[in-house]
Order: C-alpha cells, then structure tokens, then sequence
C-alpha cells in the first residue's frame, strides 16, 4: 500500500479492497471538467460512477487520495490493465466545466511535489511517455491508448503549462538530493486556549482568530482527518471549523443530547486529545 502523506485520504471501498494490484510506472494528469475540491470528487466516485483516479487536486493545491496507488484505478482506459501488471497514477484536477483555465500556482506546486514522490516512491523515470505503456510522465489526450474515443483532458493551456511548469518542476526537483528528515518536538495545543478561541472566533471578523498558532494545529489535524476543506484553515476556529469537529467528535462516539442530534461541535479532553493522538500533537491543561 503507498499513500501520499501529504494528501488526505478519503479511501473508496469496495474498490481499495476488490480492485487488483498494479506497479505504478506512469503518473497522467487530467482536468475534472468541474470546479470540484478532493471532498466533492470522493463524494462523486463514492456514490455515482467506478471510474475514480487515484488523487483529487483543488485550485488550491489540496490533495485527497482515493486509492493506493499499487491499487488500480479504472481511469486511463488500459493504462491500468496492462498484462505484465504495470499501471498508470492517475491525478484529477479542478478546473472550470469546459476545461479551459490553466492550473492554479496552488496547483502546479502539488503536481510538481506529487510527481516527485511518484518518482522517489515507485522509480517512475524522469521522462515523458513515448507511448502509452512506456514509463514515465504524461497527461490523458497524450496517447490514444488511454482514451480511444478522443479528449483534449486536460485542456490547451495545461498541457502547456505541463510541457513548460510541471515536469521540468518534478525533473529539477527530483534530481536535487531530498533532505534528511528531521526530528523536532511534537506542537502542544491548550484545551481552555481552544475551548476560549471556539467561543470566541465565530463572533470576530471573517479570518479573525484568538489563538491562532494553536487553531492552525488543530485544523491542520481536522483537514487531514478529512473533515475540513484546506480553505478553512487559517488558524480561526469559528462557524466552519465547528461542523468538522462534531464530525470528529462522533467518530470519537459522541452524540447529541437527544436522539438523533449531532454532536455539539465543541471539543472536550478526550476528543482533542484523540485527535493529537491520530495526528501529531499533544494536549495540555
């Protein structure tokens, strides 16, 4: 299994479970054709179609990953079902609904930094693809063979932009040595800090916050627990942080008061201290 851990995993199942293994040699990138974040997308793939790719890219470089990406994923048309089990990662990108506009900055920084994981994590070559089973790096209309009834995915001015920005970007950046990682200490947030910024934040003014270093920690957790979209974390815990913390709250088992009533979207102990748990920090007070 390889999960990008910058990206936010919305895992579709059954196809995580039931589709059959691949050993990714090719990444292909592709516009969605709609202005759609990673949660929208997942909500697509999860309940209308089986034709899911393996991320999901927002204008503003948030990632959400769908599937392993040694699992297959039904986009590409045979880039995925190769007989020697070889197979393509596949990216889809926001974009407006005829596909016209070219990548944020947002995204052409994530491409460039996922393309250079692909390549570190599965040896995907330094080059693009001469056709389409030969490794390296492409986009969806570059090779008939992965959409035999025609495309222009993922649009003029991207395929651009990919030629010019995103592979010469994954090149420069994939031959520069990775840094040694680093150990540093774990962010330590206050539960009466939180509990203060969450009475007080959704009174202030749009973006205004009381503590902001700690809203950040805690967000940032929210975001890649999959609850909060990338947006909304600005370090202000007001009126949109609350529903994805009583999301969290009732993965943690709480609930409403009366029957069927939401949990109160007000953290206690014991749910941001799970939450620190499952993602990096520690609590104090």
């Amino acid at each position: 299994m390889a999960w990008y851990k910058d990206a936010v995993r919305l895992e579709l199942q059954p196809e995580s479970s039931e589709q059959p293994s691949i050993r990714p040699t090719q990444m292909i990138a592709h516009s969605i054709v709609a202005p759609w974040d990673e949660h929208r997308l997942y909500a697509y793939w999860k309940n209308s179609t089986s034709l899911e790719s393996h991320f999901g890219l927002d204008f503003d470089g948030s990632l959400g990953q769908y599937l392993s990406t040694t699992t297959r994923a039904d986009a590409n048309y045979q880039a995925n079902r190769r007989p020697d089990g070889t197979g393509a990662i596949s990216v889809e990108t926001a974009s407006n609904t005829s596909a016209s506009d070219p990548w944020t900055d947002g995204q052409l920084a994530e491409l460039i930094d996922l393309g250079v994981w692909a390549h570190r994590e599965h040896g995907i070559p330094l080059r693009i693809c001469k056709t389409a089973s030969d490794p390296g790096f492409g986009y969806h209309s570059l090779h008939a063979g992965w959409s035999p009834s025609g495309t222009a995915c993922p649009g003029a001015k991207r395929i651009v932009q990919f030629r010019e920005v995103v592979f010469p970007g994954i090149v420069a950046k994939a031959s520069t040595p990775a840094p040694a990682p680093t150990t540093s200490a774990r962010p330590v947030v206050s539960l009466a800090h939180v509990l203060a910024a969450q009475r007080r934040d959704p009174g202030l003014p749009q973006g205004g916050t009381t503590y902001k270093a700690e809203g950040l920690v805690v967000e940032q957790a929210l975001y890649k627990a999959g609850l909060l979209a990338k947006r909304w974390v600005d370090g202000s815990l007001g009126s949109k942080t609350r529903p994805a913390v009583s999301e969290w709250q009732e993965r943690c088992g709480y609930r409403g008061r009366q029957p069927g009533q939401a949990a109160d979207g007000i953290f206690g102990k014991d749910s941001l201290t799970r939450l620190g748990k499952a993602y990096g920090f520690d609590v104090k007070g």
